[in-house]
């Protein structure tokens, strides 16, 4: 009870939000580890997962690729990046990466895969090129989905982002580092505390993304351009 006496007096305390080592820093920081690797990841697995959902080929190699990411030791490969480039941002990035990349694959490939065939095909009757199929066609009406894997892998990423610490950058890792070092484990339960709630508040955010991107409902004003069959061919329902 007294470790969460403490971790409670060193939140409520106001002299630990402010300064380079405030509370307030560590999570900008963690936000800044967390939206590099994220946006890094999209930028590999988002292509990817949209061509291959989309031309239907090369599914079974990007599951067994994302399977294998999955199993990937995040530590043990940040130690290796470590020892191979040396210290700084890029190591943890690279290791971050491996944890973003599975669910954005996923999301992507699954979400463009499952798009209605009847949907793809009345495009296709209209005279709409590929790529005008995949991105007015099956990329809105695969919105959620590929919201979920961002969700995925952005609760992913925040909660492995703790490990940047590990190569002396900041972040809440650090309160956890910290205190396993100095044997403060009350900080050690003021990082998770902070990560877990980040967390929460990220997922929530993006949860309501994706139920505001539901397409036909009108919630959001892109759904608009989500295309039904009735739509391509110009009648009514």
């Amino acid at each position: 009870m007294n470790l969460f006496l403490e971790a409670w007096h060193y939140l409520t305390d106001g002299a630990n939000w402010s300064g380079p080592t405030g509370i307030e820093h560590r999570i900008a920081q963690h936000l800044w580890y967390s939206f590099l690797a994220v946006a890094a990841s999209a930028v590999i697995a988002m292509p990817l997962g949209l061509i291959i959902g989309h031309t239907k080929r090369g599914a079974a190699v990007l599951v067994g690729f994302a399977n294998a990411m999955r199993a990937l030791p995040t530590l043990g490969l940040l130690t290796f990046l470590v020892l191979l480039m040396g210290l700084g941002l890029t190591p943890p990035l690279l290791a971050l990466i491996t944890v973003g990349i599975p669910p954005l694959l996923a999301g992507a490939y699954a979400g463009i895969a499952n798009v209605p065939a009847d949907v793809v095909d009345a495009s296709r009757a209209m005279g709409m090129t590929e790529t005008q199929i995949l991105f007015r066609v099956e990329v809105p009406n695969a919105l959620p989905i590929l919201l979920t894997g961002l969700r995925g892998a952005t609760l992913q990423v925040v909660a492995t982002a703790t490990i940047a610490a590990y190569v002396n950058l900041g972040g809440l890792g650090r309160y956890i580092f910290d205190g396993i070092g100095l044997y403060r484990y009350d900080r050690v339960l003021v990082g998770a505390l902070l990560v877990a709630v980040l967390a929460m508040f990220l997922d929530g955010l993006l949860a309501f993304t994706v139920w505001a991107s539901a397409p036909g409902t009108g919630r959001l004003r892109r759904s608009n351009v989500v295309l039904t069959p009735a739509a391509l061919l110009g009648t009514s329902d």
